[in-house]
Parts: structure tokens; sequence; C-alpha cells
């Protein structure tokens, strides 16, 4: 299974969330830059309120493509303990990676919403999105952010992932859906026709409405 793009993933999974159409408090938040795409689509379809909720991979030294943990936008930290001993990655790399990922987190919040606060998440039934996930590591620290929040319910929405990667997401959040999990997987992008990167302009675009 391969989508042709983005949206086109956004729209199928906007189908196998219809059940939640009449759903009160209902807010779609995706992860930027790829996954606020996905998301619109889905916030569409839903006529629910769109935002983002930022969560930033720590790369691996000299592999930017490969993440050893995550940090999101309210400050939660998760480590892959095994990928890092296994690679050997220093204490001051991890550090010094963090504050990286946290700046760039913090510049992304001023530019994707300017001075329009972040939407309320209390009592609301939330659809966390991205394009996907390969290790689940910037998800892990989304989803692990957002269950510090007064939500009612939290539902992952994603069009593709590796099996063994989803069934630990779901362990974690009240509903999963995810659209393809091949047992081969290599990287998100191989599952998309169209996966050239979204910019920092189309995901305020999206966000302004």
């Amino acid at each position: 299974m391969r989508f042709q793009d983005r949206r086109e993933a956004g729209r199928l999974l906007a189908e196998r969330l219809e059940f939640l159409e009449e759903r009160e408090e209902l807010l779609v938040l995706g992860i930027p830059r790829g996954g606020v795409v996905v998301a619109d689509e889905v916030a569409r379809a839903l006529d629910a309120p769109l935002d983002v909720f930022i969560a930033r991979k720590l790369r691996a030294p000299h592999n930017p493509e490969l993440a050893v943990g995550a940090v999101a936008s309210s400050g939660e930290v998760v480590l892959d303990e095994r990928l890092i001993e296994d690679l050997g990655v220093p204490q001051s790399y991890l550090e010094a990676e963090t504050e990286r990922q946290r700046a760039e987190i913090q510049r992304r919040m001023k530019a994707y919403r300017g001075g329009r606060p972040a939407l309320d998440l209390k009592d609301k039934t939330i659809i966390l999105t991205d394009d996907g996930v390969a290790t689940g590591a910037t998800m892990r620290a989304a989803i692990q952010a957002l269950e510090a929040t007064e939500l009612r319910e939290l539902i992952v929405a994603l069009p593709v992932g590796p099996p063994d990667i989803i069934q630990k997401l779901a362990n974690m959040v009240d509903r999963m859906v995810c659209l393809h999990t091949p047992s081969l997987f290599w990287a998100v992008g191989a599952f998309y026709v169209d996966f050239r990167q979204t910019t920092d302009a189309e995901v305020i675009q999206l966000l302004q409405g």
C-alpha cells in the first residue's frame, strides 16, 4: 500500500474516523511538519478545530535520520536507552541535542502560532496524528506530554508504521487507528508516492484556515 501524498493519507484516515463526526469537544492535533497536512484533512472531514503539537526527534550522532529519543513542547523527553547504549552516545551529546531541539520547538511555536495561544486541551477528545512513524520516539514523547493534561480521550491516528511500534503506541492511548502496518518497514517515505518536505509556510497557512 502506498499513499499518493499526505492529503490522500489524511482523507483515508478521516474515513476510518467517521464514528467521531458527532463527538463534542473534538480537537485534531498534527505533529509538524508533515503531520499537519494529514491532520488538516482529518479536521476538515470531522469539522473539528486544528492545532499543532510539537515534538522533535533527538538525532543520533552522524545519522540525523535515526532517532535516539524525542522531546515535546511541554518539555517531556523520551530516550531509547538501549539504542543510546548500543551506539555509545555520550551524555554531553544528548544534552546538547536536546537543547537544540528545544530551541527549534520554541522557534516553530512562535512561527506557527504568532501571538495566538494554544487551544485548550482540557476535557477534549484529541486525535493526534503524523504522516507515519518509524521508531515511534517522537510520537511517544507527544503522547507522554499529552497524558499530563486532563483529556477526555486520546486517539492516535496514523497512515503507516511498523506493527511492533504501532502496538506499543496503542498500549499508551485510548484508541489507535493505523491504516497500514507492513511487516517489512524501512522508512515512512517509502509508503508515499509524493513525500516532498512540508514547509513552515504551508503549516502556517493550514493553521490560519
